[in-house]
């Protein structure tokens, strides 16, 4: 992927990822209630952009087409910063644009903004059932450490904990 601006947005033939605004967080939650995700909602969305980590709020807008006008995001990302660790809180992307490289492209961009953070370790949890996420996770480069009991409510479900290394960036 090619990073335009490092601190703003990245690119690929497809689709252009940037920081998520207010003007995103409708459709935001349109797509974490379409994909299952454990509720948010828009209040802890907007009170997330208000804090010191909305530069690691990104949305991945797809390039302009007939068949996307519809819709504006395709899938987004939202992680934190505490103590020199990333969390990475959700991944989500519309089931249309599923295993097309938004959520690999996605997942790329935060570590890299976390790197120039100077962060060291990224993690999440992810359903244990979710099998295709923690695939992706795997390719991404995170490795499972370890299982959270009932961490998911409805449906009740354990988590896994997934971590990566972070490689720091070189001027």
């Amino acid at each position: 992927m090619h990073v335009a601006d490092p601190k703003v947005s990245a690119s690929t033939k497809e689709m252009t990822i940037t920081r998520m605004s207010e003007h995103d967080l409708l459709e935001v939650v349109e797509i974490e209630e379409l994909s299952g995700l454990s509720r948010w909602g828009w209040a802890a969305y907007y009170a997330e952009l208000t804090g010191a980590n909305r530069d690691l709020m990104l949305v991945a807008h797809p390039k302009r087409s007939a068949a996307v006008e519809h819709s504006r995001i395709a899938g987004y990302i939202v992680a934190r910063e505490t103590a020199g660790e990333l969390h990475i809180n959700n991944v989500a992307v519309r089931e249309q644009y599923r295993r097309k490289g938004i959520a690999s492209a996605l997942l790329e961009q935060i570590v890299h903004e976390a790197s120039r953070l100077g962060v060291k370790t990224a993690f999440l949890e992810v359903r244990s059932g979710n099998t295709a996420a923690q695939a992706l996770y795997a390719k991404c480069g995170f490795k499972a450490i370890a299982t959270r009991s009932n961490y998911y409510s409805e449906p009740r479900e354990d988590a896994v904990v997934m971590t990566l290394v972070l490689k720091p960036i070189t001027a």
